[in-house]
C-alpha cells in the first residue's frame, strides 16, 4: 500500500485521487485552463495474461493514431512503439495466466 506524505498508508484509489485533484487544481490555476484536466473516476485493473497485456499495450500505443497526431504508432516520438525506449518485460510467460505469472503479484 502506498504511503501518503504524512507517512500513513493509503489505498491506491485514494493516492490517485490525491494526485489527480492536486495536479488538476494547479494546472487550472496556473494555466488558467477552463476545462476538465482528468477523466472522472478511477478503476484499478489487473492484467491477467500475456494476451491481455498485449491488447492493452497496443491500445495505448494507438492513442496518438486515434488522435490523428501520427499515421503510425511507431511515428509518435514519445510512445513505446517508436523503439527509442527500453521497456520492462510484460511479466508473463507465453501461455501463463493468473498464478502462473512471473513474480508473486503478477504484474
Amino acid at each position: 500500500m502506498p504511503s501518503s506524505p504524512r507517512g500513513t498508508e493509503t489505498s491506491l484509489e485514494k493516492a490517485v485521487q490525491m494526485i489527480k485533484g492536486g495536479s488538476s487544481f494547479r494546472i487550472r490555476k496556473e494555466l488558467m485552463y477552463p476545462f476538465q484536466v482528468w477523466q472522472a473516476g478511477y478503476h484499478d485493473r489487473w492484467i491477467r495474461d500475456v494476451h491481455e497485456f498485449r491488447m492493452r499495450k497496443q491500445y495505448i500505443e494507438l492513442n496518438p493514431v486515434r488522435a490523428r497526431s501520427v499515421e503510425k504508432a511507431a511515428d509518435f516520438p514519445l510512445g513505446s512503439a517508436c523503439g527509442k525506449f527500453r521497456m520492462d518485460p510484460c511479466g508473463f510467460e507465453e501461455g501463463a495466466s493468473g498464478a502462473k505469472a512471473r513474480g508473486a503479484g503478477g504484474l
